[in-house]
């Protein structure tokens, strides 16, 4: 046993590293990616760079941009495609390729700036679908970088602008809005490198930064000019790991109680808004319309009183609100569906409620200068009343997005 785990400790370390940057387009990831390769200090680095054009213009900017050996290195082009959907098994393939080569200490990713970084990770997390690369084989993901352009973030984020508007999208279909894409980016990362901070006062850096840890309160915060930073910042780091990555965006510790409470020097502020009363549609449609715009961020669960057997999930950021089915509540499955549910998730009993078992609302609220009593009061206009709570609920009116079923894509209800 103990030679068998000396060959499992050996194996991980022959696994060659690999960091990916991600940001949305303009943040300066070329710029960061080309002064790492200039000061990388005898590092052996093969490159994968992505662009959505047909021509690799990044590429391009990094071959002439730094002093990457002929000999001795490789940069890699993906081109005309997204690294996390149409380019995937490219990917898959070039980096095991690379890996088998034995001549590189490293591996940098530079993705394209409309991508999103968990497929990215889960590309290097799971077996490939044909069952015939498993990157976790070759080498493993040490560090997810997200650049964040300091001086156009505000003005991206409040845009309300689509990548479709933008003519930056994937496709026709592609109707992701810009600030939906820049908090993926934002909340699945290890480090977040703030870019450009020259243009920037130093409260207006700080409140950002603020605004940052609360919405991913894990991540290393590094400030940069012109992408220089200490290469020691994104290699070698050992930051990585898919479950810790996926359960640390601030949403999600808030609810689980864990509160960052240096941002509130700042005036960045956040609640969770408990209820365990459902919400009249119409009145919460409403609220949605008049959405309250000191809240940058929101993200939930909710019950609806003319949807009881389906919890709605709630994804706000900016201007931009994504509503749609999270999936049955538990209480409203039949009963050798809920004891099997409830055999393997025991935790789902410990806020069981007598009458309406797993229903509740628990939303959380990110935003700058929050009135979460003026919030929380209107939230609570929205509940059934206690006459209501006797009536009908199916007779209410309900103007929020229809459901045909809970594998629709998701609706955006409001701007």
């Amino acid at each position: 046993m103990k030679n068998e785990h000396m060959k499992e400790e050996r194996m991980k370390e022959d696994r060659i590293p690999v960091t990916v940057l991600c940001g949305y387009l303009g943040s300066g990831k070329t710029t960061l990616l080309n002064h790492v390769l200039n000061n990388r200090e005898g590092l052996r680095v093969a490159v994968i760079v992505n662009d959505m054009s047909e021509v690799n213009v990044d590429a391009a900017l990094v071959r002439s941009g730094s002093n990457l050996s002929r000999t001795e290195e490789k940069l890699v082009q993906l081109s005309n495609g997204c690294i996390c959907c149409t380019l995937r098994a490219d990917l898959l393939e070039e980096v095991k390729q690379l890996a088998e080569q034995k001549r590189f200490d490293y591996i940098l990713i530079e993705s394209t700036g409309i991508a999103e970084p968990l497929p990215i990770a889960q590309t290097f997390s799971y077996r490939d679908e044909t069952g015939q690369i498993d990157l976790t084989d070759y080498c493993r993901l040490d560090c997810m970088v997200t650049v964040v352009d300091a001086y156009s973030f505000w003005q991206d984020f409040s845009s309300g602008e689509s990548l479709l508007e933008r003519s930056q999208a994937t496709s026709e279909n592609d109707t992701r809005d810009v600030v939906d894409l820049l908090i993926d980016q934002i909340e699945f990362c290890d480090v977040l490198v703030l870019n450009k901070c020259d243009r920037l006062s130093e409260q207006e850096l700080l409140e950002l930064e603020a605004v940052l840890r609360a919405l991913q309160p894990r991540a290393k915060l590094v400030r940069s000019v012109y992408g220089k930073i200490d290469p020691q910042e994104i290699l070698h780091t050992d930051l990585f790991d898919f479950e810790t990555a996926s359960t640390s965006a601030g949403w999600m510790r808030e609810l689980e109680n864990e509160h960052v409470p240096e941002t509130e020097e700042y005036g960045i502020g956040s609640f969770v808004y408990r209820r365990r009363r459902p919400f009249h549609p119409e009145r919460l449609y409403h609220f949605f319309e008049d959405w309250p715009e000191e809240v940058v961020r929101s993200k939930g669960y909710l019950w609806i009183a003319t949807r009881t057997d389906i919890a709605a999930s709630i994804g706000q950021a900016g201007p931009s609100i994504q509503f749609g089915p999270a999936g049955y509540w538990v209480a409203s499955l039949s009963s050798p569906e809920r004891e099997e549910v409830l055999r393997d998730n025991p935790e789902v009993l410990e806020n069981w409620d007598s009458r309406w078992g797993d229903r509740i609302t628990e939303w959380v609220l990110i935003g700058i200068q929050l009135d979460r009593e003026g919030i929380t009061a209107e939230l609570d206009k929205c509940l059934l009343t206690n006459a209501e709570m006797m009536e009908d609920w199916s007779s209410f009116a309900d103007p929020l997005p229809a459901w045909p079923n809970l594998e629709s894509a998701k609706e955006e209800i409001g701007k």
